[in-house]
């Protein structure tokens, strides 16, 4: 997926309010930008890092400019989570993922129960299949980790595949890992031990649990590469 075709580079000065965050440019102004992430970017959001923003073309947004991605020992992590359903649609369209057969429709932001919405039904040879993607920007010792922060919803969307699950269909949590120094996936136990567990449980009865690699480039993202899972059952 191709970045918006305005973008410029600049240093993170510092992020805050979860949306906001302060780059100093190369022309040593300081800009305001929209940071579309609400986890803690543990790992990512050091002050001092190179960044890529990329510019909205919608006139009434008060922050034009976007945080896309954060570079880190030379590394390009993207960060901006409206951006991972996107790259998964594209992804399962043009056949990268293949994991759940061939697919007839996706239909994307499905409510399943008052209040809860996964993020794609997939229509396929075999089924449906309801699938919930997260995106994962934090790695330790090459080793993909989500969540970066507590997530009680998260662990809602768990019980939700789950109990689909226990209704004859197909279920599965795909993790985006916008970053290219991790060589699989595991759960943040550390961080968030409730949703590790649950992880872990509807795993064993027959929730999948899928992790995908992506590729991030200044001007380009796309998902490239299966990498195993390790839940710790």
């Amino acid at each position: 997926m191709q970045l918006a075709p305005i973008r410029q580079s600049g240093t993170l000065i510092k992020r805050y309010k979860r949306f906001l965050a302060d780059i100093l440019l190369k022309n040593g102004e300081t800009l305001t930008v929209h940071c579309p992430n609400s986890g803690s970017m543990r790992g990512c959001s050091d002050p001092g890092s190179p960044v890529i923003l990329s510019k909205s073309d919608n006139p009434k947004r008060k922050y034009a400019w976007t945080l896309e991605m954060v570079q880190k020992e030379g590394i390009w992590i993207g960060v901006n989570t409206g951006m991972t359903n996107k790259l998964v649609h594209e992804a399962l369209e043009h056949g990268v993922i293949t994991d759940f057969g061939k697919i007839l429709t996706i239909r994307p932001e499905i409510k399943v129960s008052a209040g809860s919405r996964l993020d794609f039904l997939l229509e396929t040879e075999q089924g449906r299949t309801y699938l919930e993607v997260k995106n994962c920007s934090m790695a330790q010792n090459n080793i993909a980790l989500f969540p970066d922060a507590v997530t009680a919803r998260g662990t809602k969307h768990l019980h939700e595949l789950d109990r689909l699950r226990g209704e004859g269909f197909n279920t599965a949590v795909l993790f985006c890992v916008q970053r290219a120094d991790a060589d699989s996936f595991s759960p943040a136990e550390a961080i968030d031990p409730v949703y590790a567990d649950t992880l872990r449980e509807v795993h064993a009865r027959g929730v999948g649990a899928l992790a995908y690699q992506a590729d991030v480039r200044p001007d380009e993202i796309r998902i490239t590469t299966r990498l195993p899972v390790f839940t710790g059952e």
